[in-house]
């Protein structure tokens, strides 16, 4: 690093993809349907899925048998999550959007030097097809997914290796996210965090603590202007 970027703040920016980068909702309630389908149950309405996302795809299995009725042992859920990942990787992308100003705020942070990466409970897999089909990816320094073999989102591990890989010191980052899981991995990891509103949380965005609310990620420039490194 140059001696103008140990200056900057922050140096790196951890993303969250779900309901942050991308409005995939639609492609994560087609999927869930199809699961439950085959059981019988279903469907759950774009609403009802919103609320099952960001814990990671065995999470949202288990919340949508839960809304059925079905309440899955282990054992059962394991062989349902595992189902959920086939079919949803034939549903990465027919209803998913970008969200608002993603793809200039992640081309416009790539051209300013700051190191980015996305940490996710998603599949890495099925996060960098994504990633890649809207052109993204190229903007990215590194993907860290919840199938890397640490503890996910809220615990901060999928953070420590993002940071990690991209050489950051945790107070020297910023983690953008639109969940409680987002914000609670963040403080946990010690860095600092942005609220999207509009994302996928039963909490409303206000209330999740963050170290600043923005509508969109439109509001990027203005926000990286008025935040603080967390230790200041």
């Amino acid at each position: 690093m140059t001696e103008a970027d140990t200056r900057r703040w922050p140096q790196a920016i951890l993303f969250d993809l779900d309901g942050t980068l991308i409005d995939s909702a639609g492609d994560i309630r087609a999927a869930v349907n199809e699961l439950l389908a085959r059981q019988g149950l279903g469907p759950l309405s774009l609403e009802d899925v919103k609320g099952m996302i960001g814990q990671g795809v065995k999470v949202t299995v288990d919340r949508a048998f839960r809304a059925c009725g079905r309440l899955l042992d282990s054992e059962a859920l394991e062989r349902e999550n595992l189902v959920m990942l086939d079919v949803y990787a034939d549903h990465l992308t027919d209803f998913t959007e970008l969200m608002p100003a993603a793809a200039e705020t992640l081309e416009q942070l790539h051209e300013d030097g700051v190191r980015l990466g996305v940490a996710i409970n998603k599949p890495q897999r099925a996060a960098e097809a994504v990633l890649d089909h809207f052109g993204l990816i190229r903007h990215l320094d590194t993907v860290v997914g919840g199938d890397a073999g640490v503890a996910k989102k809220p615990a901060p591990d999928i953070l420590h290796a993002a940071l990690e890989r991209l050489g950051v010191e945790s107070w020297n980052a910023l983690m953008v996210g639109d969940s409680i899981s987002d914000v609670a991995s963040a403080r946990a990891a010690g860095m600092g965090v942005v609220v999207i509103r509009g994302g996928y949380t039963s909490v409303p965005g206000k209330n999740l603590g963050g170290a600043r609310f923005l509508e969109s990620l439109a509001e990027r420039p203005e926000a990286l202007a008025t935040l603080r490194p967390p230790r200041e």
